[in-house]
């Protein structure tokens, strides 16, 4: 199984992600991580990056997701994976991907990231994200999360959603940070 986690900037993909990864015990990666330095500095200068800039990027990612396909190994990814072709992309002969879309309100997101101080993405860049963004509605492979709603109700509903069985959830629950 792979799943990846996107939504715009400050939807909270990674921390989403990395109580699903507690949960499931599987593989985690954070995308933003695969980033180039080039990459980084544009988002910090307040430059949206294009399509020719996130290319290399989701090649790369894809690149993780077809190892963890090839040697049967279930993953969690987190991407923004803002259009269409990007999902494509990331997912080309991928299958079983599946996709959990965080979509919290704009004042939610706007609020995230302004209280997150050190991060590339700055807030300015927060409705850039927004005109970007190709809500994958009505795909049968995404579940669409709020993305403020309780990490314990949350990650049962993926879970659920994704028919596994709840092992380690109610112990990496009592471990919240």
């Amino acid at each position: 199984m792979i799943v990846i986690v996107m939504g715009v900037s400050g939807s909270g993909k990674s921390y989403m992600a990395g109580k699903l990864a507690e949960a499931t015990g599987w593989a985690f990666a954070e995308g933003d991580d695969y980033h180039s330095d080039a990459n980084k500095a544009k988002m910090a200068a307040g430059i949206p990056l294009n399509d020719a800039d996130r290319g290399p990027w989701l090649d790369t990612l894809h690149e993780v997701l077809a190892n963890w396909h090839q040697t049967g190994q279930s993953g969690i990814l987190t991407c923004s994976a803002l259009k269409e072709t990007y999902r494509q992309h990331l997912t080309a002969d991928l299958p079983e991907a599946r996709f959990v879309w965080l979509d919290p309100p704009r004042s939610v997101l706007a609020d995230r990231m302004a209280h997150r101080p050190g991060h590339f993405m700055p807030p300015a860049l927060l409705d850039s994200q927004l005109a970007t963004l190709q809500p994958p509605v009505g795909a049968a492979n995404t579940l669409r999360l709020d993305g403020s709603e309780p990490i314990e109700q949350a990650i049962p509903r993926i879970l659920k959603w994704l028919g596994c069985e709840e092992t380690s959830l109610n112990q990496s629950l009592k471990r919240k940070d």
